[in-house]
């Protein structure tokens, strides 16, 4: 009778870095450089920046308006997810997410999680 060898369980995705986290990081990397060329820009010329955004007409309004309850949510998702999964500094995100942009940290608070949960498997 012959005796196999026990095959080691497969390990999650080295470290958690899967399709998905590298998906959602390229996505942070989009989110952080188009915003900020179009902040730049906007500094450069030293532009109304809280004025463009609501008084440019009511399609740029509706856009931010979307934005900013999008933007929220997202924060609330971003606390009550970090804790839910015992991620630190959950808060983080959120704080840069005003210095930088949510259309960077939310993303990239997605990989981070993402990584979570594949480790925690």
């Amino acid at each position: 009778m012959s005796r196999t060898q026990p095959q080691p369980a497969a390990a999650p995705a080295a470290a958690g870095w899967t399709t998905l986290t590298f998906v959602y990081l390229a996505l942070a990397i989009v989110g952080l450089i188009g915003t900020w060329t179009w902040n730049i820009q906007a500094i450069m010329a030293a532009s109304d920046f809280i004025g463009d955004w609501t008084m440019s007409g009511p399609a740029v309004s509706s856009l931010t308006t979307d934005l900013l309850v999008v933007a929220i949510a997202g924060s609330v998702f971003i606390i009550v997810e970090a804790r839910r999964l015992g991620m630190r500094a959950g808060w983080a995100y959120v704080v840069l997410g005003l210095v930088t942009a949510f259309a960077f940290t939310f993303p990239l608070f997605l990989a981070m999680r993402e990584r979570r949960l594949v480790r925690g498997r």
